[in-house]
């Protein structure tokens, strides 16, 4: 998952290590944290595989500031490791994906989210059976904690609902027509799937 956040952030901007740190624990940091001793080893690693190189923009000569970007290579792999993680619907990384779902195709974040959708609803159901079963066993703190945990995956439900409509409608909607040379063009709208994952993100 690190080299698919790596890779992911470069496709923004070039930057060095401290930058990705940063940014990595800006955008990533709510759910998962990252140290320079788990930072540079992925560096080096996708440099071995030619998917990441070092640049020196005049500005840094002299500087030591070793200034990491994407190469085309980094370009094909971070596709790749976004859809393979897209196999899986558990909680490991998923959000580290969903910070990315920019570069997949609607039909293939419809599909992501659905799945991800029905790995919670299993995951609720099987959390509704052991209160059921353990709710006269246990003291009231773990029954309060099973609630809010059953809770908290109730909202996740509802919030994947809310995206999954809004991908649903983005797809649905007509291309827009082509304008007459001379014509203004109107500006691209925001999706309310975009607005609703830039919420939770904020």
């Amino acid at each position: 998952m690190l080299e698919l956040a790596i890779l992911g952030l470069l496709k923004e901007s070039s930057m060095h290590g401290y930058q990705l740190k940063k940014r990595l624990s800006d955008t990533l940091g709510s759910f998962w944290q990252v140290s320079y001793g788990s930072l540079y080893p992925g560096l080096k690693r996708l440099q071995r595989e030619e998917a990441v190189e070092m640049i020196f923009p005049r500005d840094q000569v002299g500087r030591r500031k070793n200034v990491y970007r994407i190469t085309e290579k980094g370009e094909a792999l971070f596709a790749e490791l976004l859809e393979r993680a897209g196999q899986e619907a558990n909680d490991d990384g998923f959000q580290v994906r969903f910070a990315f779902f920019q570069y997949l195709k609607p039909e293939t974040r419809i599909r992501l989210l659905e799945r991800r959708r029905t790995y919670l609803e299993g995951k609720g159901s099987k959390m509704r059976q052991a209160l059921q079963h353990y709710k006269e066993a246990i003291d009231s703190y773990t029954l309060s904690l099973m609630n809010h945990q059953l809770a908290a995956t109730e909202t996740d439900i509802r919030w994947l609902d809310e995206l999954i409509l809004a991908e649903r409608r983005q797809v649905r909607e007509p291309s827009p027509r082509p304008t007459r040379s001379g014509a203004r063009t109107a500006r691209p709208r925001t999706t309310r799937a975009a607005r609703l994952a830039e919420r939770e993100r904020a």
